[in-house]
């Protein structure tokens, strides 16, 4: 099987987030995280927050999660992010958000399957987050937010994932980076690094980046 796009999925989720970010000033991120989400039919969503954090994107990925009745997990560095997680989140109506407090290497190895994942580009630890995903075998959409940020200015795809990829860049809130991820036979290995080739294209129109295996 393979992610396969749903826009009547999507419109519903896109519809709600509206209703449930009105009070966040930067929910157009929010909005098309969450259409996305549930467009693709995520089943498991994984994110990353940390104190000072925007909240919108969180709830725009409950949101997602509630109409492809899967599983959504933030992780987040420290006990005080979790607190704050968790109040931003039932303040906004969303009880009981399931939240994983630990270093990346700790709490990525429990994580299974993940099919939709967004990360802050803002924290140095980023791409280690995305280069320790364990990803769908049926393919994963991949979102860096605040991609604008210093951190994020080298970032490319293909030194986080060994499968064939494409990418585009979108001028939404600060930015955002996102790479869709064909099916694979196993999830995101980096152990497989150095045993394939790559082909890399630019889309001179568009600016998409495309990564093939040959």
């Amino acid at each position: 099987m393979k992610l396969v796009w749903s826009p009547e999925t999507a419109s519903k989720a896109y519809i709600d987030t509206v209703k449930s970010c009105q009070l966040h000033h930067d929910s157009g991120v929010a909005e098309l995280v969450s259409a996305m989400a549930a467009g693709w039919n995520a089943r498991f969503i994984v994110e990353t927050w940390s104190l000072g954090g925007a909240i919108a994107t969180s709830v725009g990925l409950a949101v997602a999660s509630s109409h492809t009745n899967g599983r959504h997990v933030c992780m987040v560095p420290d006990e005080r992010s979790r607190l704050a997680y968790v109040e931003a989140l039932e303040e906004a109506g969303i009880s009981r958000p399931e939240v994983i407090v630990g270093e990346p290497e700790e709490v990525m190895d429990g994580l299974n399957g993940i099919d939709f994942m967004v990360v802050d580009s803002q924290r140095k630890d980023f791409s280690r987050v995305l280069r320790l995903a364990k990803l769908s075998n049926r393919g994963a959409v991949l979102v860096c937010k605040n991609a604008n940020s210093k951190s994020a200015s080298s970032f490319k795809w293909r030194s986080v994932t060994d499968d064939s990829v494409r990418s585009v860049f979108l001028p939404v809130g600060k930015g955002l980076d996102i790479a869709h991820v064909a099916t694979t036979s196993g999830g995101n290995s980096s152990s497989c690094k150095g045993k394939r080739r790559w082909i890399k294209h630019v889309d001179r129109q568009s600016g998409e980046e495309y990564v093939i295996r040959k």
